[in-house]
């Protein structure tokens, strides 16, 4: 018996032991959201898929078919990116947004997100995370040890960054090493920035000498076009961060580029360096085929111009709709989001048992079939009862042409959405009905 036990023993596995930054971690709340739908859909339930942000539309076949022309390329490429890239997207934010930087300054990794965590790995500093904001930044920061600062930002301002609330932080404790995240069109909200709003907030930013990200993943999808770069007012300190999952539509295909002013070279070599040890290179065919969609083109700018159309149409319907339910909800400028702030219905939702943000999305999906966030994914108070809505739940290839075709100035009504964006619509009503419920 004893010989029975003593080899159990020996053949047990290792103890637990965790890095306690990642203990107790869950997964990214918008993968978990988007493959818990999954499971239920394959069980049977009609689902409704507003959690996962991953934009509707087709990869623009000109992108897709210099895909097919470099699938055979299978050497490691530079570190820092294949050299027509990084040309390509230099080239692309001068031209777009006047901002001259050479392909030098630019790094291409597998994906904007690993980029992210490569800064913060880096760079020895706290992160500045004006909220309500994108469900990854706090958790990569947890996973590397580095101190998060919330900014929770007011309804009031549309959940934007004002330039006191980060002055007041900053002169907390001047000189203090900060990464501040500026992400616009936002994601949760759907709201930008004026240009006032930016050139305020880069004076701040040039006074306490912070280094600036500007994730800028959604600035094609600027409903009207207009989207504009704080590194044109604070061009020494700001990192743009760009690549191809939301305005290309290949979240899948994962590249993304970050463009550095040239007093940062040492922050890009030192990602860079890192970069040489982890992912080594990002893959060949889809550096190649993303040359094409940076350098762009009359059928690039078709693409967006049926993007846009759509998004705004049917960003606003939805708004008027939820609004209509009884909720506060900021009209979006750009991306594909609307974030809800149910608070005003909370005497409803108590009666039903609803006290936080989490009951509130766990009894829509269960009631409606309509899988949305939670706001407290996003960096808010569960108690606020706010949620995020991704109105992406349709095919996006036969409404993108049929948009770019309108008369210009024209944006998408309700039967347009109805005809091709149904799946939304419904969904939208459905949570709608609920709410008012």
């Amino acid at each position: 018996m004893r010989a029975v036990l003593r080899a159990a023993r020996m053949q047990r596995s290792p103890d637990v032991n965790l890095n306690l930054n990642v203990r107790g971690m869950a997964p990214s709340a918008t993968v978990a959201i988007n493959e818990r739908l999954d499971e239920m859909r394959r069980a049977g339930r009609e689902v409704f898929k507003l959690g996962l942000g991953q934009s509707p539309f087709p990869i623009p076949e000109p992108v897709v078919e210099a895909l097919r022309r470099h699938a055979s390329a299978k050497d490691y490429l530079p570190v820092k990116g294949l050299p027509e890239l990084r040309e390509a997207v230099a080239e692309n934010l001068a031209q777009r947004q006047g901002v001259v930087r050479s392909a030098e300054q630019v790094l291409v990794g597998p994906g904007s997100k690993e980029l992210m965590f490569l800064l913060q790995l880096v760079y020895y500093g706290d992160l500045v995370l004006p909220t309500p904001c994108w469900v990854s930044y706090a958790p990569q920061a947890q996973i590397i040890g580095r101190r998060n600062c919330f900014i929770p930002c007011r309804r009031e301002d549309r959940w934007n960054l004002t330039p006191e609330q980060l002055d007041r932080l900053c002169r907390e404790d001047r000189g203090r090493p900060r990464i501040v995240v500026l992400n616009y069109p936002n994601n949760p909200t759907g709201v930008t920035y004026k240009l006032d709003e930016l050139k305020q907030l880069a004076k701040v930013a040039r006074e306490h000498r912070v280094v600036l990200l500007s994730d800028e993943i959604y600035g094609e999808l600027h409903h009207k076009g207009q989207h504009v770069s704080i590194a044109r007012f604070y061009p020494e300190g700001t990192i743009v961060s760009n690549g191809l999952s939301k305005w290309c539509g290949a979240g899948g295909w994962r590249l993304g580029a970050f463009v550095f002013p040239p007093g940062l070279g040492w922050l890009r070599d030192a990602m860079a360096a890192v970069a040489s040890e982890t992912f080594t290179s990002t893959s060949a065919p889809i550096q190649y085929a993303a040359v094409v969609g940076f350098r762009g083109g009359p059928w690039l700018d078709d693409y967006l111009l049926g993007a846009r159309r759509t998004l705004r149409g049917l960003g606003r319907w939805a708004r008027e709709v939820l609004v209509a339910a009884g909720v506060h909800c900021e009209r979006p400028d750009g991306a594909f989001y609307l974030f809800l702030d149910c608070s005003p219905l909370r005497d409803r939702l108590e009666a039903k048992g609803i006290r936080t943000d989490r009951e509130l999305c766990e009894h829509l999906l269960e009631e409606t079939g309509v899988g949305i966030l939670p706001g407290s994914d996003f960096g808010r108070g569960p108690e606020e009862l706010t949620a995020r809505i991704a109105y992406v739940d349709f095919d996006g290839g036969p409404p993108i042409e049929e948009a770019r075709k309108l008369p210009k100035g024209s944006t998408p009504g309700e039967d347009f959405l109805r005809r091709h964006c149904g799946r939304t619509v419904t969904a939208i009503e459905r949570v709608a009905e609920w709410l008012a419920g």
